[in-house]
């Protein structure tokens, strides 16, 4: 049966879903702007309606998925009415095929930050948000050595971020993500419409057991949003999907209902953040484990890496660190602060019906795929910018020729190596180890690109890629053991794979730098150190410290740093 995430209500009104549409249905689009304004002052608690993709035959294609585009408009309000009577006519004259996608989508002719777009929308629908990094540099390059026009493709208008709110499908199961999952969300996309896409990620541990703080997320968590706002680099596009399937009991009138009630939402105001102040105050700070845990964890582990004939010779700590603030944190705001720093980093937010918001700004990459060129990058060491140029070099240096950070690098740069080799036929590395340099820390660096054998490999890339040596160590089972063992808390998914799935493409970071915001109980922030042969676990609390403190900054009112030249 389709899925139900929970019934429209409106404060203060008598509002029923059926009421709702024939309402929406009798507005001309100039007066529903009206409408929207005067629902959403009332503090709507609507939350949409969607099926879980989950529950189809994943061996029954769609009968279609496409694409409609309408003509180009100049505001996000013009493309809101536009799209209110497109959906409209596609119920008059709907398709006839018993299951199926479909994207109408509307250019603007003006440049909006997708995220701005966002923050100003119903925060109790289902949110979603995934930003590119907007320098990477290189990575065409180092594609274009692989010598095959097929690793590159066309060079499509690819978008800088992509913000949503509702569901016309998601994918959510407690079981780990399997080959039939993955196909499961492959029946909703196509390369012939590349911007239907299905965000979302995956747990550290899909088998271990999930704190009640991460349950709705499952083992896995996967939208395709009703309602999308793209930002591209010189404009921007307003779109709604419906997707339907009779085979579980989710008919065509059922999702454009929904797809109605969740536009009745839909706000064409821009909420620009704030550049000074989220209006926040940390009123208390608690890490598990804590200080006086974490030395015996980090020592035990040292132990077991030196001990004679030990498999073992990496292992990733992490630390949980509550923080209690005297207001509730606006998670979107709060990235929004985050992104202005992170120019050289992934941005996202997942954010379930009835779930916390999961955010993050995290430098490293896991994979991007498109078409048959995949590529991803060894990131690991960490130390703070220098506070001047001439500091900031001899940091660089010093990282550089560090023997204990050279192993840890080394070994997440080989590891990876071998797992793409496992599906690549041909993998080059560029350059061997260089200094990756963020706003407030430094790494070790190394891009990896390989070409796959076939497109359908895109399962065996993330089971092959993650967990990274970068976030759990090596060899990655006997890793994954001890972190069980050691650590007190779920990480959910924190070091996990976020991202997209598209038709021809695909990519994903790896959910490091990150927080679970929840209403009321202020925020998780996680961060985790690599445990190696000559690691100290004073200096590993203290690059804990050091990773957090964008997070931490950020909230506090600290202006962002702007990058050493």
């Amino acid at each position: 049966m389709a899925s139900l995430h929970c019934s429209s209500y409106f404060l203060g009104t008598n509002l029923t879903k059926q009421n709702s549409i024939a309402i929406f249905q009798s507005y001309s689009p100039t007066s529903f702007t009206k409408l929207a304004s005067r629902v959403s002052h009332q503090r709507s608690l609507l939350c949409s309606l969607a099926m879980n993709g989950c529950e189809a035959d994943h061996k029954e294609p769609l009968r279609t998925v496409e694409t409609r585009t309408l003509s180009t408009v100049t505001s996000p309000a013009i493309a809101t009415e536009k799209l209110i009577t497109a959906v409209s006519n596609l119920k008059t004259e709907p398709p006839s095929f018993s299951s199926g996608i479909i994207r109408l989508q509307v250019p603007i002719d003006q440049t909006i930050g997708a995220i701005d777009w966002l923050h100003a929308q119903n925060d109790a629908l289902p949110r979603s948000f995934f930003s590119c990094r907007r320098s990477d540099a290189g990575r065409q390059d180092l594609l274009q050595d692989l010598a095959s026009e097929n690793v590159n493709g066309s060079s499509d208008h690819n978008p800088v971020s992509v913000a949503g709110i509702g569901s016309a499908a998601f994918f959510r199961d407690l079981s780990p993500f399997s080959h039939d999952h993955w196909r499961c969300i492959r029946r909703f996309l196509s390369s012939t419409s590349p911007l239907i896409r299905a965000y979302g990620g995956f747990r550290f541990d899909a088998r271990g057991k999930i704190a009640v703080e991460w349950e709705q997320f499952g083992s896995f968590y996967f939208t395709v949003p009703q309602v999308e706002f793209v930002e591209f680099g010189d404009n921007s596009m307003l779109a709604a999907t419906v997707a339907w399937d009779e085979e579980i009991s989710w008919t065509l009138e059922n999702a454009i209902e929904a797809l109605q009630e969740t536009m009745l939402q839909v706000s064409s105001g821009i909420k620009r953040g704030k550049r000074e102040s989220l209006g926040v105050s940390v009123v208390s700070k608690n890490h598990v484990p804590s200080e006086g845990a974490y030395h015996p964890a980090v020592t035990s582990a040292l132990e077991i890496i030196k001990a004679e004939n030990s498999p073992l010779s990496k292992v990733v700590l992490a630390r949980s660190t509550r923080i209690i603030t005297d207001t509730d944190i606006d998670p979107i705001a709060w990235l929004a602060r985050l992104q202005r720093e992170g120019q050289d980093a992934y941005q996202f937010c997942l954010q379930p019906p009835g779930a916390p918001a999961f955010i993050g700004n995290t430098p490293e990459r896991l994979f991007h795929r498109k078409h048959l060129g995949v590529c991803s990058e060894a990131l690991a060491a960490t130390r703070p910018r220098g506070d001047s140029a001439v500091s900031d070099m001899e940091i660089e240096r010093d990282l550089l020729t560090s023997p204990k950070d050279d192993l840890e690098f080394s070994i997440v740069r080989e590891k990876i190596r071998e797992q793409l080799n496992a599906i690549c036929d041909r993998v080059i590395v560029r350059p061997p180890k260089t200094v990756r340099k963020l706003a407030r820390v430094q790494h070790l660096y190394s891009q990896l690109a390989g070409q796959l054998r076939r497109e359908d490999d895109e399962f065996d890339i993330l089971t092959a890629l993650h967990p990274t040596p970068a976030v759990c160590g090596c060899p990655v089972d006997e890793a994954r053991l001890l972190i069980k063992q050691i650590e007190s808390f779920d990480r959910g998914m924190y070091a996990g794979p976020v991202g997209y799935f598209g038709g021809g493409e695909s990519e994903f970071s790896v959910g490091i730098r990150s927080a679970l915001v929840e209403k009321g109980l202020g925020a998780l922030i996680y961060a985790g150190t690599g445990i190696v042969s000559g690691s100290d676990s004073s200096s590993e609390w203290n690059e804990l410290d050091l990773k957090i403190s964008q997070f931490i900054k950020s909230l506090e009112h600290k202006p962002a740093l702007q990058p050493i030249n």
